[in-house]
């Protein structure tokens, strides 16, 4: 009876200590949480902490850092589901601390990059599944520290090529449903896939879609010659160099143009330094004070200015005796009617005022012709 009595205290004790919510099954070895469909945005927080087995597909979890922190406190985690939510990226870290962990099944997302360290102290990690998202470009280095990895499923992205700088072991590889291209670049990973005799799952659908040719060609044994591949390797990195040397002559010739010091006149002038951004924006701050000046005064000084010439009235100069204008006469030259009583007859010469001045209101003009010729008798 007390043996009994005191297995019921350490269940107690353990419940109390790990609460198991409805979700969650436990076993003598195992506890299974089940949090599938349930339109989660986070990593709930109320799971045991000796989970063993995580299943959290179909929700909406984007794998942010609070829900990182909380998949670090399940160390005893050995299989974990993350399919069919909305993860854009895998980070550095992201599963740190499952040291226990054997399956990630990440698939069905929106996955469109891994960063190199994303599976960093997944040592137990054998089962790797990333299909059906959205990588375009995937390096070799992101797999090198999963020593246990035996079957990493790659199917249905949009991977064109999986270049294997550093190789690792591995069982059996999904590669189907991706747009391979099959050149030069694809080179490596065919030696790989011989090398260490890595099963390529569904292989006869796993073929390139370039070039498009009447015949499949399968990615395992297409037709590559490593001496073309190195003829074109080392023609484009001719050219690469060949490109280099023009920059670098190119970049002589203008330093040679255009020298540090200029000489002229027996002296040596150091070369003006070109403007920077600054003081083009002080140049422009200065003009639109300036210009935004000259407008206030115009705006100002406009309507003095109006004035004045509307009010604006010419008068006459007063003239002097010295400047007198002379009038006009018509001379009548025709012959005048004989004087009786004379012996001599004389013509009489008869002026005509044409035009006469009219005295201006601050000054009077005097003819010089005011003396009159009088015609005398003899």
């Amino acid at each position: 009876l007390n043996m009994k009595l005191s297995w019921l205290m350490i269940l107690a004790g353990t419940l109390f200590l790990n609460p198991v919510t409805a979700d969650c099954n436990i076993t003598s070895q195992t506890v299974t949480c089940e949090k599938s469909g349930k339109n989660l945005s986070d990593i709930p927080t109320n799971l045991s902490r000796n989970v063993t087995k995580l299943s959290l597909k179909n929700n909406i979890i984007t794998l942010k850092d609070s829900d990182k922190d909380i998949l670090q406190s399940f160390i005893n985690l050995t299989e974990l589901y993350l399919n069919e939510n909305i993860i854009t990226i895998l980070h550095n870290n992201s599963f740190c601390n499952l040291t226990k962990l054997a399956i990630l099944d990440i698939s069905n997302n929106h996955i469109s990059t891994v960063h190199k360290a994303a599976f960093a102290g997944l040592n137990q990690l054998s089962v790797l599944n990333l299909s059906y998202n959205m990588i375009t470009q995937l390096d070799s280095d992101v797999f090198i520290s999963l020593k246990s990895l035996t079957v990493l499923n790659l199917q249905s992205n949009f991977l064109k090529s999986f270049h294997i700088k550093s190789p690792f072991k591995l069982i059996e590889i999904v590669l189907a449903g991706n747009p391979w291209t099959c050149s030069c670049d694809f080179l490596d990973l065919q030696i790989w896939l011989n090398a260490f005799s890595v099963a390529i799952a569904n292989e006869s659908n796993t073929t390139c879609t370039f070039p498009d040719t009447t015949e499949k060609m399968f990615i395992k044994t297409a037709a590559f010659q490593p001496a073309d591949c190195q003829t074109e390797k080392a023609s484009l990195e001719n050219t690469v160099t060949a490109t280099s040397a023009i920059r670098l002559k190119s970049r002589a010739l203008l330093s040679v143009l255009t020298p540090n010091n200029i000489t002229g006149n027996n002296e040596t002038r150091a070369e003006l330094p070109l403007l920077g951004k600054s003081w083009t924006f002080l140049g422009g701050v200065l003009g639109f004070v300036l210009s935004t000046t000259l407008l206030i005064f115009i705006a100002i000084k406009c309507p003095t200015w109006y004035n004045y010439v509307k009010s604006y009235s010419h008068r006459r100069l007063q003239e002097n005796n010295s400047e007198m204008f002379e009038e006009e006469f018509s001379a009548d030259m025709s012959s005048s009617p004989t004087v009786s009583g004379t012996d001599n007859e004389e013509p009489i010469v008869i002026f005509e005022k044409i035009h006469a001045f009219v005295p201006a209101e601050d000054g009077f003009i005097e003819d010089k012709y005011i003396d009159s010729y009088v015609t005398e008798e003899s």
